[in-house]
This record gives C-alpha cells, sequence and structure tokens, in this order.
C-alpha cells in the first residue's frame, strides 16, 4: 500500500496579530527576565567582592598590629609609653568609683538609643506607612505614626539628657570624662596604640578611664548628643515654620546632610564600646555600670541581662497594634 504523501502546510491569513498590549508584554517580559539574570550574575560577584574585601581588611589589620608592635618595641616607643601609659591623674577633687544614678542612666540611655535608632531607621526607608498620627491643636498637620514615635523617643532621650547633665556636674563626675589637661592628648594616642597593638592598657575604670576612653565619652555627650538634637529639631515639627530667616540660614537639608552621620557613629561607638566593657573584663565592668560596685561578682551581669532582654521586648512590641493606643493619648491616629 502506497504511503499518503505529507499534505502541504496550510496557508491562509494568521489568525492572530500582534497588538500594542502584546508587544508591551513580551517587552516586559523580556526586561524581568533580564533583570533575573543580571542578578544571577550579580550575586555571586557581590560575595566575591564581600570575600575579598574582609581578606583584604583582615590582612590591612593584621599588618597594623604588627607594625604597631614593633614601634612600641622601639627605644622611643618604650620611652613614649613610659611617659605616656594612656591616662594621666584626675583633679584632686574627683569623686572615687560610679554613683547608682549613673547607671541608671546609661540604661535608660542604652533604651531610647537603640528604639531611636530602630525607629529612624524605619522613617528613613518607609514608603507607605500604615499609620499616621495628628496633634489635636492641628488635625490637617499628619506625620507617620513610625514618625510620632521617633519623636516622642527624642523628647523621652533629651529629657534623661538633661537630667544626666544635671547630676554629673552636681556630684563631679564630669571630671571623669571632661579633659582637665593637654595630656589627654598624647596619653589618648598611647592608649590608641596599646590596642591596635592587642597589648590592652589596664582597665580600671572605678577610679579613672584611660584617655582615649574619656576624650570619646567626652564627644558622645558633648558633641554628637548636641548635634543629633540640633539637627534632630530642624527636621522635625517643632521647628517655627514661618520664621524664614531662621530657615534660610539653616536649611534643612545641612541637618538631613548631618543627621545620618551621627547615627552612623552614635552604632559605631555603641558596638565598640560594648566589645571592649565584654574584652576587658566584662564582670567587673558590668559591675561598675550597672551594679555601682566595684568587684567580679554577678549582679552587675544579671542587671545587664535583664536590660537587654527590657530593649528586646520593647524592640518587638514597637508595632502599630501597640504604638497607636499609646499616641491616642496624645492626638488622634489613622490608618491607611
Amino acid at each position: 500500500m502506497a504511503s499518503a504523501s505529507p499534505r502541504p502546510p496550510l496557508r491562509g491569513r494568521q489568525s492572530v496579530f500582534p497588538t500594542a498590549s502584546s508587544e508591551r508584554w513580551i517587552a516586559l517580559r523580556a526586561e524581568r527576565i533580564g533583570r533575573e539574570r543580571t542578578r544571577d550574575v550579580a550575586a555571586p560577584r557581590r560575595t566575591g567582592i564581600v570575600l575579598v574585601g574582609a581578606v583584604g581588611l583582615g590582612f590591612a589589620a593584621g599588618m597594623v598590629v604588627l607594625l604597631t608592635r614593633w614601634l612600641l618595641s622601639t627605644p622611643a616607643g618604650v620611652a613614649f609609653l613610659t611617659a605616656y601609659p594612656g591616662e594621666y591623674p584626675l583633679p584632686a577633687a574627683a569623686p572615687v568609683g560610679l554613683p547608682a544614678w549613673l547607671g541608671w542612666q546609661h540604661s535608660l540611655n542604652a533604651f531610647f538609643l537603640v528604639l531611636i535608632v530602630r525607629s529612624g531607621l524605619q522613617v528613613r526607608h518607609q514608603k507607605r506607612p500604615s499609620a499616621f498620627w495628628s496633634p489635636r491643636r492641628d488635625p490637617k498637620r499628619k506625620i507617620s505614626l513610625t514618625l510620632w514615635f521617633h519623636q516622642a523617643l527624642d523628647v523621652l532621650w533629651i529629657a534623661n539628657g538633661v537630667l544626666f547633665l544635671v547630676l554629673l556636674f552636681a556630684t563631679g563626675q564630669w571630671m571623669r570624662i571632661v579633659p582637665t589637661s593637654w595630656e589627654v592628648i598624647p596619653n589618648a594616642l598611647s592608649a590608641a596604640a596599646q590596642y591596635a597593638s592587642l597589648d590592652w592598657p589596664t582597665e580600671n575604670g572605678w577610679l579613672n578611664y584611660n584617655a582615649l576612653q574619656q576624650l570619646a565619652y567626652f564627644t558622645i555627650v558633648f558633641v554628637a548628643a548636641p548635634l543629633a538634637i540640633a539637627t534632630g529639631v530642624r527636621m522635625s515639627g517643632v521647628w517655627p515654620r514661618n520664621a524664614t530667616r531662621l530657615t534660610r540660614a539653616y536649611p534643612v537639608e545641612w541637618a538631613r546632610a548631618v543627621h545620618y552621620p551621627v547615627m552612623l557613629f552614635f552604632v559605631a561607638f555603641t558596638v565598640v564600646h560594648v566589645g571592649l566593657v565584654l574584652a576587658t573584663g566584662a564582670r567587673r565592668n558590668l559591675n561598675h555600670m550597672y551594679a555601682a560596685q566595684d568587684g567580679d561578682g554577678w549582679l552587675g551581669v544579671v542587671l545587664f541581662a535583664a536590660s537587654m532582654a527590657v530593649i528586646a521586648a520593647a524592640w518587638l512590641a514597637a508595632r502599630p497594634v501597640v504604638l497607636a493606643p499609646i499616641a491616642r493619648l496624645f492626638g488622634s491616629v489613622a490608618t491607611r
């Protein structure tokens, strides 16, 4: 039986014609596929860059340690450490030890600072807030609930800071963090070199901070905190709307350019501060800071753990469902 010859393809008009919408869909699909392929290529590349950068930083840190140790072992380095051990004597009237109020102030400051940074980053990256807050005296003015929470924390942090300064100068504790001699500069360089060599300076914070610590605490209290407040006020609703000359003299762009780097400085300081506290005698340091006592007991550790638990609980609770009832006590809250 003869095999049937294949049929020729049908010839006729196309039943489906490309339209503007189909061409747009094809273009969007091609663009999406291109983005996915770019991400697939970029992800391993970013991972490689991070690994190379980490190795490079590790190598550079190792070289800094070796170089610093060599410099400090030379006769000039030994003479410098002998003349400037890293700290200088406090004034004769300086108090000894750390009072209990300082521990409470420290705990409250850490609590507010963590939540301020968290809410500030949320405000910076939030695009569609789920809830808004309005003051009773000006219902037309609306800000996101997250921004209200950030500014409310700022007010509490400032109030805590004012109380801290009053107690600091009333009790003489200011002499521990305010430089009282130009010897602070060479001693701070000495302390920095000792840290860099991994042969860290002797810690005795109950009696005296080393010069580098003193400069760091002075900068936090008297430089970074005022900058954070001044720039935050400029960007907040507290700033007077009709102060044309003042607004022109202090543009909001300047405040924004300074506020975020100051926040990064606070975060960097906190990371280094906590790391050194834990690495240079954790129990004794935590007793100084939280229990107002000098010793190696566990009370400071327990109080520190409790404060961290409170901060973690507040971090998890800082959601609109919890914040809205509190915000309604001071204004009105509307959801999207």
